[in-house]
């Protein structure tokens, strides 16, 4: 269970942003030579498809509204994304400890994806473009930290995720309001978006 707090650490991460964290561990397991980061991560074909897929979420997730589009999507993709972490840090082999940080990562993810996109929807009342891309970039620095983090120092890394996810938690309880205001809006502009019925 020593990858315990590496499973929990990278699953807060991957809730914010999945490719980023695999993307991240790779170059960090590749080029510095910690071990620890499952190898399947340093692979060339696995670090293009996530740089790809992070240059694409990158984009989206400073565009009021399509940041919101994209965590819908992801709401699968992140928690899954957690447990399938969890697994190869356990190494894969089906028993118990791989069941444990599976799940650890994947519910995880899962709330730090939720927190995120509540707190997004929220941000997405603001009438200025700016407090969108801030919260976007802070997010994109946060993970690139927390992935650097992980390989560095996993306990220290999970510590922080466990604040962040508290912090996370607190912040969208007190947005609750605006939270509900974000998701009209949400629905507003998919609406208008939608070719009407013929």
């Amino acid at each position: 269970m020593e990858m315990l707090p590496a499973a929990f650490a990278s699953g807060w991460a991957s809730g914010i942003n999945a490719w980023a964290t695999v993307l991240v561990l790779g170059l960090i397991g590749r080029f510095s030579g910690i071990e620890g980061i499952p190898a399947g991560f340093e692979r060339t074909d696995v670090l293009v498809v996530v740089g790809i897929l992070c240059a694409i979420e990158l984009v989206a997730d400073k565009i009021p509204y399509i940041d919101s589009t994209w965590d819908a999507i992801s709401t699968v993709i992140r928690p899954i994304a957690g447990a399938a972490i969890g697994a190869l840090y356990a190494g894969a082999n089906g028993d118990l400890a791989i069941i444990t940080l599976a799940s650890v990562g994947g519910i995880t993810a899962l709330v730090s994806h939720l927190t995120k996109s509540g707190i997004r929807l929220a941000v997405n009342t603001s009438p200025e473009p700016f407090t969108n891309v801030a919260a976007s970039s802070a997010g994109d620095v946060t993970v690139t930290g927390m992935a650097t983090l992980i390989a560095l120092a996993p306990v220290a890394a999970a510590v922080v995720a466990g604040i962040l996810l508290v912090l996370g938690l607190i912040v969208l309880a007190f947005l609750v309001h605006r939270i509900r205001r974000g998701w009209l809006a949400f629905q507003r502009w998919r609406r208008r978006d939608s070719p009407a019925p013929a």
